[in-house]
């Protein structure tokens, strides 16, 4: 049985973690395997949007604490030789657009990778935690991602108490986009990504990726950088498309190329 599916369909990638006897807990195999399922929506030219979901009543139970690999990862190197930039949740550069489907728990390892997600939609009885602190061991890639996304003090109640977060606070505080009830959050999704493949799929990943890089930028810089993006796409044949669909005032056929 895979421990992670990967379902491509009309252009939505949607990416499961599928170890529901173990509450989707994530040790070695399964990280292996989730590390593939991204390697393979980023290449993938037919995958434009990804859906990170879960099988079974809870989202993920955080990393397997009995398994090394899964709670912490393997990579080339020792820590202080190379950064461990080696999966989508501890900031692979990827600029399709994803969108993170919640529903119950959502702990450590899990909450991290769906705060890489650009869209949360979480079910009413989601939660959401990082419990770290709790064992004695600080929370690393959470804490350096967390605060730019809720905010400071929002961001230390969730990393410095390791206590849950129910959905309606999660959504108080900006960590999720928007809360459906559960027997909806699927739907919900899907019917989101299904808006997003609508849009020009390399104007969105160039859009995305300008405002990814330009946080670190100075305003020239970030200006700049965002007219050579506009350069780039606009000698794509998406572009082209999209201008002749505009004359001939009918939906584009956008190829990603």
């Amino acid at each position: 049985m895979s421990l992670v599916t990967y379902e491509l369909e009309d252009h939505v990638a949607t990416i499961t973690l599928n170890r529901p006897e173990a509450r989707n807990a994530i040790n070695g195999a399964l990280r292996d395997e989730l590390n593939a399922a991204w390697d393979r929506f980023r290449e993938e030219e037919d995958a434009w949007v990804g859906i990170l979901t879960a099988s079974g009543d809870v989202f993920c139970a955080g990393g397997d604490l009995k398994d090394g690999a899964g709670a912490v990862g393997t990579f080339g190197g020792t820590f202080w030789e190379k950064p461990t930039i080696n999966s989508f949740e501890s900031g692979m550069e990827l600029f399709k657009p994803t969108i993170a489907a919640v529903h119950g728990p959502c702990i450590g390892y899990g909450l991290t990778g769906v705060l890489f997600c650009d869209f949360v939609i979480a079910s009413t009885e989601a939660s959401f935690r990082f419990p770290e602190v709790t064992l004695g061991v600080p929370t690393i890639v959470g804490a350096i991602r967390l605060p730019h996304r809720v905010g400071w003090a929002n961001a230390m109640e969730l990393l410095l108490t390791g206590q849950p977060m129910s959905a309606e606070r999660a959504k108080e505080i900006g960590l999720i986009w928007k809360m459906v009830d559960p027997a909806d959050l699927q739907a919900e999704a899907r019917a989101w990504a299904k808006t997003l493949t609508g849009a020009a799929p390399l104007a969105q990943r160039a859009t995305k990726e300008v405002a990814w890089r330009s946080a670190d930028m100075g305003w020239v810089e970030s200006v700049r950088f965002g007219e050579t993006m506009r350069k780039v796409a606009g000698a794509t044949e998406d572009v082209a498309e999209g201008l002749q669909a505009w004359r001939d005032r009918r939906p584009p056929q956008w190829r990603a190329r």
